[in-house]
């Protein structure tokens, strides 16, 4: 008997008939068209044009053409029986120079897509900022300027009247930790500045703007959800020494408590004020019970484990990119980040669901509860296409697969979790990676941009139809 034919008579690990299916992109990644229709202009169309700073060059002034291709797109995700799909809006495509009066024609584009999603049966979640900040407004100061704070909530208000007649789900600001850190303090990531102390203003800034979003949003009264979205890693010490102990401390406390307590707990963390020092002085009165409002959800993106060392010499990032990058860990430069002996990805992430379930029941034991979201979990692997037009990806079905079974036990065991969404629905530009790194459910023939389900895709769909997993083998 084959693993297939064991899997299909193995026992279902079913999960609630209201848990929430699918799948994740973001706008800068598959959109292109980034002049079309009055399109402003955004960080990342500036980054990718600064020499060396991104793989071969490379751009998303086409992307996967999904601005044009959008209704071919949705026809797919039904096809592989999507109950949700998350998307994120362009801040430029809406309001070109990031305040003013709202480009017609840039959220019409928006309009027609939460229709046709709909109209399959699709349900919208939005996610209002996936790191294409406008780039008038970071002229004037970027992040690290609190007047960004207020003309996202702006933004966002503006967004939210426009379509939350049929959009119940939102998120406010897509992995802060990402846009502050890799943005302003290693320079990885548009707008690429290398500035620490201008980065921790940056991170209190986007928990602000999503605070004084999620004001602006409630106060139109409409009967949406409405969630902040983290990025949270498992950390481990290398060793049981004092300095990487230490080092571990340091890194869940920036990476994760920074922002889970300042969300959920109205405060940020002592320990980490004090490992910033002189730098820690970015908080104004109020602004912490406005980042602290309550929240309907909470969305989680997890892809790996980090292990760390409290002795200089490893990686300055995990995740880094393949340029020449500061550390994004302010005020803890010296940490380094080595291989905990666990299998990787394509990105050289560690592969580890069991820091997932580490991360949802530590949520459950020391935070407030509130309803979670898994809004982005999936990997990165060099896909083979076969003679017969097929792709084969059974790395990312194992990934995927361990990833839900952690899910369902923790399911099992009490957390709050309603959904899961895999990142990514399609191969798309992987911002400082360009187009050599693939996550997608789908592949894109970037030359052709034509699409194939890969062997993950077609699981995927099938672990929906049954709403769970095949059981171990009998």
């Amino acid at each position: 008997m084959t693993t297939q034919e064991t899997h299909i008579q193995s026992p279902v690990l079913l999960f609630p008939t209201d848990f929430v299916w699918g799948a994740a992109t973001s706008a800068y990644q598959i959109e292109g068209a980034v002049t079309d229709d009055g399109r402003g202009t955004s960080i990342w169309d500036t980054f990718v044009r600064q020499p060396g700073r991104v793989v071969n060059g490379e751009n998303a002034d086409v992307a996967i053409d999904h601005y044009h291709r959008y209704r071919d797109d949705v026809a797919l995700m039904a096809e592989l029986g999507l109950g949700a799909y998350r998307f994120s809006i362009s801040w430029p495509r809406v309001q070109p120079d990031g305040s003013g009066p709202i480009n017609a024609k840039g959220l019409d584009f928006y309009r027609r897509l939460v229709d046709e999603l709909l109209a399959k049966g699709i349900d919208p979640w939005v996610t209002l900022y996936h790191w294409d900040l406008p780039q008038a407004l970071e002229d004037a100061g970027g992040w690290p300027s609190r007047d960004t704070a207020h003309r996202f909530a702006e933004y966002a208000a503006l967004v939210h009247d426009a379509l939350g007649d049929r959009v119940r789900n939102w998120s406010t600001v897509n992995e802060p930790w990402c846009a502050a850190f890799l943005g302003y303090a290693s320079g990885e990531h548009a707008p690429g500045r290398r500035e620490p102390a201008q980065a921790m203003f940056a991170a209190h800034h986007l928990l602000l703007a999503h605070g004084l979003a999620v004001q602006a949003m409630r106060a139109q009264g409409r009967n949406t959800r409405i969630g902040g979205c983290v990025n949270l890693y498992a950390i481990s010490p290398q060793t049981g020494s004092e300095a990487d102990l230490d080092a571990a401390r340091r890194i869940d406390g920036l990476q994760n408590r920074f922002f889970l307590d300042a969300l959920l707990k109205g405060r940020y963390p002592e320990d980490v004020l004090t490992d910033l020092g002189s730098m820690a002085g970015f908080a104004q009165e109020g602004d912490l019970a406005l980042i602290s409002a309550p929240l309907d959800m909470l969305l989680i993106n997890y892809y790996s484990r980090f292990t760390v060392s409290g002795v200089p010499g490893g990686a300055a990032s995990a995740a880094a990119a393949p340029t020449d990058a500061g550390s994004p860990w302010v005020g803890s430069e010296h940490v380094s980040f080595v291989n905990g002996g666990r299998p990787v990805t394509a990105m050289g992430w560690e592969i580890d669901d069991s820091g997932l379930e580490e991360i949802l029941l530590r949520l459950a034991r020391e935070y407030p509860r509130v309803p979670l979201v898994i809004s982005e979990n999936g990997a990165a692997f060099d896909d083979v296409m076969t003679g017969d037009g097929t792709v084969s990806d059974p790395e990312r079905l194992a990934y995927i697969d361990a990833h839900l079974r952690t899910c369902h036990a923790a399911i099992e065991a009490g957390v709050p979790l309603q959904g899961y969404f895999a990142w990514s629905l399609m191969d798309n530009f992987e911002w400082a990676w360009g187009y050599g790194k693939r996550f997608g459910l789908i592949h894109v023939d970037y030359e052709t941009q034509r699409r194939v389900p890969k062997e993950s895709a077609l699981w995927y769909a099938e672990t929906i139809r049954r709403g769970g997993l095949n059981g171990p083998a009998q």
